[in-house]
């Protein structure tokens, strides 16, 4: 990979999900500013730059696509028809401003929509009253990650200090530290039973980890550059990884082994996700693209791209798999229907034009869009209206990562060097 995305005189021209990427022109032009995981200082001491740990980054999806949506809706035709209610014969906004559809971003296990009994109206008006109640400290640097075990149970936090660590998800208890990579970790993510870890690393490899005993099972190698992101499908038998080897790869879980390798991106690959049901992969990269990949084939389906071509910083389905939600450099999040190429929403007011920062969907109360930002807060838009409804501070540092509960109105967030703290956040509503 070309030094082009790194400043020549730092040890390592790459990213961490913790890093500040000084973003101008084209990024194959480009030079970013990195902030190393291996230092203990996130700072601009360039000997400390040996590692990129990650780049949650979020993108913005644009129109091209190489696959006529119709033969692609026949691959999946089930997993497409969640939302009875929208009305394919209109105009995308129009339908997706309906209330079923709104609704339906949201989808249970068996694939059925779940229903906000508050109506469209109350959706609009309401509003939520986040309030912190817990501040958990014990990482020594920057965090990259946060994500909640899908029984709700537990949190997991990742940090460029090399660890894992676990807390109670409602009442902020430390509750073990998981050790075993060699450099900083830039990714984590759960089992759909909760009993199980992926972790990637600058060390650029993954460890697959027993929650309960705090063991690695697995070691999972053959990315040849840093680990940057990582998810099981949701049946958890397969994992999926990207680096800036700028390769994404899927690993069988119960033997170890990498079973298919895409030669996905021409820069480092910044995010990947399954959709809900597993049959499909999100990919970004900072070469400006967002790919959807067959799991089964490994055939790239969709390249969705923006005019202007901005890198990519991460990208995600909803839960329901119909939409994607994207970020750019540019302080701009959206909200894409894939299926049409077409851009629903967009979120505007946080600052984030350095930091790969996470985003989320919140669906336990209202419809929420949940990130962090640069400002050192925490923004809430409602999803269908893009208003900002509420700013959550109290951090010292950028907020690089949430992520929301499952079942329950609770937000977590994390912030960078200067703080190493992770707050959850409760709301009525």
């Amino acid at each position: 990979m070309s030094n082009s995305l790194g400043d020549p005189s730092m040890s390592s021209p790459l990213l961490d999900r913790a890093s500040n990427a000084m973003i101008g022109g084209n990024l194959a032009s480009q030079s970013l500013q990195m902030v190393p995981t291996g230092s203990s200082q996130m700072n601009s001491n360039p000997s400390g730059m040996n590692s990129p740990m990650n780049l949650n980054m979020n993108m913005n999806i644009g129109l091209n696509m190489n696959m006529n949506l119709n033969e692609f809706a026949k691959i999946n035709q089930a997993n497409f028809n969640l939302l009875a209610n929208f009305n394919n014969n209109g105009n995308a906004n129009t339908a997706f401003n309906m209330n079923n559809t709104l609704n339906s971003i949201n989808s249970n296990a068996n694939g059925n929509a779940t229903s906000n009994s508050n109506g469209t109206n109350s959706n609009k008006t309401m509003k939520p009253n986040y309030a912190n109640f817990a501040t958990l400290t014990g990482h020594t640097k920057a965090i990259s990650s946060v994500k909640f075990s899908p029984d709700g149970n537990w949190l997991a936090s990742s940090s460029a200090d090399k660890n894992i660590i676990i807390w109670g998800a409602r009442d902020g208890k430390h509750e073990k530290t998981i050790s075993g990579h060699k450099l900083g970790i830039s990714d984590v993510a759960w089992s759909t039973d909760s009993r199980y870890l992926v972790s990637g690393s600058d060390d650029k490899s993954l460890k697959i980890w027993d929650v309960q005993s705090g063991k690695c099972l697995k070691t999972l190698k053959g990315h040849t550059n840093y680990v940057f992101c990582c998810n099981f499908n949701p049946q958890s038998n397969l994992i999926v990884s990207g680096s800036f080897d700028e390769n994404v790869r899927i690993w069988d879980v119960r033997t170890g082994k990498c079973i298919r390798t895409l030669p996905a991106h021409s820069d480092p690959v910044t995010a990947v996700h399954f959709n809900r049901d597993g049959s499909l992969i999100v990919s970004s990269s900072y070469d400006g693209l967002c790919r959807i990949w067959d799991t089964a084939s490994g055939q790239c389906l969709k390249t969705l791209i923006e005019d202007d071509n901005p890198p990519v910083s991460f990208v995600k389905f909803s839960p329901n798999g119909k939409y994607i939600l994207a970020a750019t450099l540019d302080n701009t999040l959206k909200l894409w229907d894939y299926n049409k190429g077409k851009c629903l929403k967009t979120y505007t007011g946080h600052k984030n034009e350095k930091y790969c920062i996470f985003a989320n969907f919140s669906v336990t109360g209202g419809k929420w869009i949940v990130s962090g930002s640069e400002d050192n807060m925490v923004y809430i838009w409602n999803l269908q209206t893009k208003e900002i409804v509420q700013r959550l501070s109290g951090h010292t540092d950028v907020v690089l990562c949430s992520a929301c509960h499952p079942t329950d109105n609770i937000i977590a967030s994390a912030a960078l060097e200067n703080d190493k703290s992770i707050k959850l956040w409760r709301s009525d509503t």
